[in-house]
């Protein structure tokens, strides 16, 4: 039985989502200028961020498969490129997307060529924001 409790224990902690060390407040009032193109939405449609639809849904982007978001068709090339190859967004992945999404496309895709559609770039506050969108998970 104590072997169990063990097992049960390690499977759990391997199974825990690590949070990111931003501040969710900061995040929630800086995800402001994300929601002009993204919202967050549950899969069951309601709406926790209400933006645009120029970005993707990022309900559960940490965790999820780069490009893989399956009502959104606008994704470019170079972040198709990178989803193929089943690249998951961790927090650090995510956080050096936002601060250089073309940087970031060109080295994960391996392409010198490779554009990002996502145009701006997120100079500070990518832990908060990052912290605000993982608060947003069950």
């Amino acid at each position: 039985m104590r072997n169990l409790f063990t097992a049960a224990a390690a499977v759990l902690a391997c199974a825990t989502p690590v949070l990111a060390d931003g501040d969710i407040e900061t995040g929630k009032k800086s995800f402001n200028l994300c929601k002009a193109c993204h919202s967050v939405i549950t899969p069951a449609g309601e709406a926790l961020v209400k933006g645009g639809k120029v970005g993707p849904n990022l309900y559960g982007i940490i965790g999820q498969q780069v490009a893989s978001v399956a009502d959104y068709a606008l994704y470019g090339d170079g972040i198709k490129a990178v989803g193929a190859t089943g690249m998951v967004w961790t927090a650090d992945e995510l956080e050096d997307y936002m601060t250089d999404p073309n940087i970031w496309i060109k080295a994960k895709a391996g392409n010198p060529d490779a554009k990002s559609k996502m145009t701006g770039k997120t100079a500070k506050d990518q832990d908060d924001i990052i912290a605000y969108l993982q608060s947003l998970m069950p």
